[in-house]
């Protein structure tokens, strides 16, 4: 099994891979911001796990785990966070996370989580879990559709909901306007909404730390 420890912390990043020493051995790798996380993964497909922090720099709210699920579907996802909202919780497991640790949980509780996830199951601390179930089912069902986008899709309507044209879209990514107009008219369809204002002012919504 191999892992990768994405967090800008070194402190926390070196109690995660002492933590975690039992289950992955020396098949740890870590990345410090976004970038060098999309790096390590397109390097080594064969990594099994992520430890992500939701607030690494190059990506700001639940956009970097959007993107990760996205192109890496088959990566079990692990977001690591100082932040404990049970809005937030259930943003992040809905996008496809398979545990949400609290960075106050104890290294114990941690291996337990790990093997939790190993084992097929979604983890939560049992303090979090009644004020997560069930809740916000209405967002839920936006990030389901959020989910169903494809990567390039989802790299169109982040760069929408930034602003920008289609002139300059086509330009960021490197792709012709004709199939940045695809992509958005996908983006609508699927988001069930009528214009790229709507769909821009939804994603930010849905992607915020709160």
């Amino acid at each position: 099994m191999k892992a990768l420890i994405a967090d800008d912390h070194p402190l926390f990043r070196n109690a995660l891979k002492q933590a975690l020493g039992g289950v992955f051995g020396e098949q740890l790798f870590e990345s410090a911001d976004f970038e060098s996380t999309l790096a390590t993964l397109s390097a080594n497909d064969d990594i099994d796990l992520i430890f992500l922090d939701l607030k690494m720099p190059g990506k700001s709210g639940l956009t970097g785990l959007s993107q990760i699920r996205a192109e890496f579907p088959n990566l079990l996802i692990v977001v690591v966070s100082a932040e404990e909202s049970p809005r937030l919780i259930s943003k992040a497991l809905t996008l496809g996370a398979s545990a949400f640790i609290p960075k106050s949980t104890s290294l114990d509780m941690i291996n337990e989580a790990v093997a939790e996830v190993l084992d097929g199951r979604e983890w939560l601390p049992n303090e979090l879990m009644l004020s997560v179930d069930g809740a916000f089912d209405e967002e839920e069902a936006l990030l389901t559709r959020i989910e169903q986008l494809t990567p390039h899709q989802l790299k169109v309507l982040g760069l929408m909901a930034d602003g920008l044209l289609n002139k300059q879209i086509a330009y960021e990514l490197n792709i012709s306007e004709s199939t940045v107009k695809q992509h958005a008219s996908a983006c609508l369809k699927k988001l069930n909404v009528n214009n790229r204002t709507q769909a821009g002012v939804i994603f930010k919504q849905l992607m915020a730390l709160d």
